[in-house]
């Protein structure tokens, strides 16, 4: 789904500059998220430094439309604006708040196989309800394994592409908030 995202951090005052960045970017779902990676990654040492970072999924897989681009275009422009770099008044558009409120939001391919996706970005889901089907790919008589959901909410993000090999993310679910 198209969001900007901020994470939840131990500096609080960090954390709410953060979020009001996201706010400003005003992209059509604003996420609260835990980090679930943070060793060498470039967003870590940002924010252990003390910077503001936030973040966006505006399409995955290196893929972009039409209206995503445009929610690019004028999120950039409203958060250089937002930090004063360049003049104008940021240009709100309606946002939907999403949280994920614990690592059961993270849902993880057991093995190398094909992705059958069960769930489309955006649906609501239910806690136990199939998210997808890992097909493997060099044993045609093994039954596909399920990853079902640990929480109820919405489908926020979902692996691509069709290819997925064991520890991926295959699935993230986020709670609606606003």
């Amino acid at each position: 789904m198209p969001f900007c995202a901020a994470h939840v951090l131990p500096n609080k005052a960090q954390e709410r500059e953060a979020f009001a960045a996201v706010e400003a970017f005003s992209a059509p779902y604003s996420n609260r998220m835990i980090e679930i990676d943070t060793v060498g990654m470039y967003d870590t040492a940002a924010e252990e430094m003390g910077k503001v970072f936030i973040t966006t999924e505006l399409g995955g897989g290196g893929t972009a439309r039409a209206a995503t681009v445009n929610v690019a275009k004028r999120g950039v422009m409203n958060v250089l604006r937002h930090a004063g770099i360049v003049g104008g008044s940021v240009q709100k558009q309606p946002t939907r708040w999403l949280d994920m409120p614990s690592d059961d939001c993270f849902h993880f391919s057991a093995t190398d196989g094909l992705i059958e996706t069960a769930v489309d970005l955006g649906d609501p889901v239910e806690a136990g309800q199939v998210l997808a089907r890992i097909h493997p790919t060099g044993r045609t008589d093994h039954p596909a394994r399920e990853i079902r959901a640990k929480m109820s909410g919405i489908l926020a993000a979902r692996h691509f592409p069709g290819l997925v090999q064991g520890g991926d993310c295959a699935a993230v679910i986020a709670v609606l908030v606003a």
